[in-house]
Order: structure tokens, then C-alpha cells, then sequence
């Protein structure tokens, strides 16, 4: 039998057997791994950064991944656990002397050698294509191939000099194994982090109390002496409260023994005469006048 037309079908395209595994290309994962950013999709320009779980990013790509966290981005999900800019680390590569790149393919008929990297081991001189594992150091951002650090035992970088640990090293676009070990190290660290903080802010919370406490109660000193600034502005106020009330008491005190020792001095008549308190500057009532008609300031 045929179907419309005179066609006739084959076997196959009748009967649907079981789907064919389709198999990733090696090379062009590996190219896809290290040569292009893993959030954009673009080719890898500098600066370049890695990611707690060994993934390469553009730092471009990064900085706009969180400004703008959009549910539509769907290569977001290869970044979430990336919170802020501080759990990245920028690497610190070494350029590949070999590698011309686009200089020499002007006209479009050049052979692109996919084997040839653009940065190598700065140590032993393997190029970072893939067929060599890299790790970098998340205390300096220096990137090694991990022959280098197994030949070369040290605690300190091979380029900066700068010390690290076992948990600083971090391996570079790794199988699964390794991802899943990273993020087991990546959440410890998250957490050791956290309580850091909180025992940093109780203890800057209990000093401000104390200090708050102290300054509300002082101590006996404070209370019986006080500053000796104070001191010093009271005592001066009471001395110049208490000049003038002595002065005023003195004059009085002054005139009286003045009067006193006047009527009682041995000086002459005529001398005497001269202050009222003397007899002969004194009136009888018969020289004064009648009260109402006559004050005793006119003469």
C-alpha cells in the first residue's frame, strides 16, 4: 500500500525506535570551558575572574549579573551562588608567548589550532587549554597547573610569595567530584564567616554598654573631688563674690575710725573746726530756725 501520491513509506519512518544518545564533542566543550565566559557566553577578555567552584567570568559579566538579577537570564542558575563581587577572585594569568590569536587571519583562510591557549603554566609552561588540570589561589589570584604545585612542595605562591593553605587552592573548571568538594569547602567558609560576625558585633555591643555605663555612674574620685578645672572656676567666683562685700565693709569701717580718730587727735582747734563733728560746727537751737521755714542746709 502507498500513500496519497504513489509515495511509499520506508520502515523507519514508520516504526520510531529508540532515540540515539547524542554525544558532546570533547574539543568544543573544552573550548567552551576556557575560552569564553561562562555567564555571557562571550570570549574571555581581561579582567577575568573565577568563582568559588573554579567557573571563568567575564568580571563585566559579573558586576551587570548583580546589578540586574532578572528570572529571565537563564545562565543564571551557573552564577547564583555568587552574592556579591567578593566571592569572585581575579585572576592573575600568564600570557601565552606562542599564541598570535586573529593577527595573522586577515583574509578568513588561516587554520585556528584549537589546542593552542593563550595563557600557560608561568612554572612549567603547559598551556591552559583543558588537557592539563589548573587550579588558582584565592589569596593572591595566581594560576598554576597542578603538576607545578604537586613537583614544586611550597606554602608560599611560586610568583608573589605569598602563603597559603590547602583550602586556598582551588581547581580550575573541574570534573563533578571537584565541584561538589568546592562547595562543601565554599559553604563551610560562608558559615565559619557568619558567626565571625556576630560574635564581632556582640562583643563591640557589650564594650558600647559598658562604656555607656561607666559614664552614667562615675567613680567615688568623680564624686568627692570632681575635675580640678571646675574647682579652680568656683573658688575664683567665690573670691570675686565676696571682694566687693569686703571693700564696702572695710570703707565703712575706715570712715569710722576716720571720724573717731579726728574728734580724738590732738591736733590744733583750727584744724578741727574744719569737720562737722566738731563742737563750734555745731548750732544750738537757738540759732537754728523754725523747722518748717528753714532747712538746715541753708545758712
Amino acid at each position: 500500500m502507498g500513500c496519497d501520491g504513489g509515495t511509499i513509506p520506508k520502515r523507519h519512518e514508520l516504526v520510531k525506535g529508540p532515540k540515539k544518545v547524542e554525544k558532546v564533542d570533547k574539543d568544543a566543550e573544552l573550548v567552551a570551558q576556557w575560552n569564553y565566559c561562562t555567564l555571557s557566553q562571550e570570549i574571555l577578555r581581561r579582567p577575568i575572574v573565577a568563582c568559588e567552584l573554579g567557573r571563568l567570568y567575564n568580571k563585566d559579566a559579573v558586576i551587570e549579573f548583580l546589578l540586574d538579577k532578572s528570572s529571565e537570564k537563564a545562565l543564571g542558575k551557573a552564577a547564583s551562588h555568587i552574592k556579591s563581587i567578593k566571592n569572585v577572585t581575579e585572576l592573575r594569568l600568564s600570557d601565552n608567548p606562542a599564541w598570535e590569536g586573529d593577527k595573522g587571519n586577515t583574509k578568513g583562510d588561516k587554520h585556528d589550532d584549537l589546542q593552542r591557549a593563550r595563557f600557560i603554566c608561568p612554572v612549567v609552561g603547559l598551556e591552559m587549554n583543558g588537557r592539563h588540570r589548573f587550579c588558582f589561589l584565592r589569596c593572591c589570584g595566581c594560576v598554576f597547573s597542578e603538576r607545578a604545585l604537586k613537583e614544586i612542595k611550597a606554602e608560599v605562591c611560586h610568583t608573589c610569595g605569598t602563603a597559603f593553605q590547602e583550602d586556598d587552592v582551588i581547581v580550575l573548571n573541574g570534573s563533578k567530584e571537584d565541584v561538589e568538594v568546592l562547595k562543601s569547602r565554599m559553604e563551610e567558609r560562608r558559615l565559619r564567616a557568619k558567626l565571625e560576625k556576630k560574635t564581632k558585633k556582640s562583643k563591640a555591643a557589650e564594650s558600647v554598654s559598658k562604656s555607656d555605663v561607666s559614664e552614667e555612674t562615675p567613680g567615688p574620685s568623680k564624686m568627692k573631688t570632681g575635675k580640678p578645672e571646675e574647682t579652680n572656676l568656683d573658688t575664683r567666683e567665690k573670691k570675686t563674690n565676696s571682694a566687693p562685700k569686703s571693700a564696702a565693709a572695710h570703707g565703712i569701717a575706715s570712715g569710722k575710725a576716720a571720724k573717731r580718730s579726728i574728734a580724738d587727735s590732738e591736733e590744733s582747734e583750727a584744724y578741727k573746726s574744719l569737720f562737722t563733728t566738731h563742737s563750734s560746727a555745731k548750732r544750738s537751737k537757738e540759732e537754728s530756725a523754725h523747722w518748717v521755714t528753714h532747712t538746715s542746709y541753708c545758712f
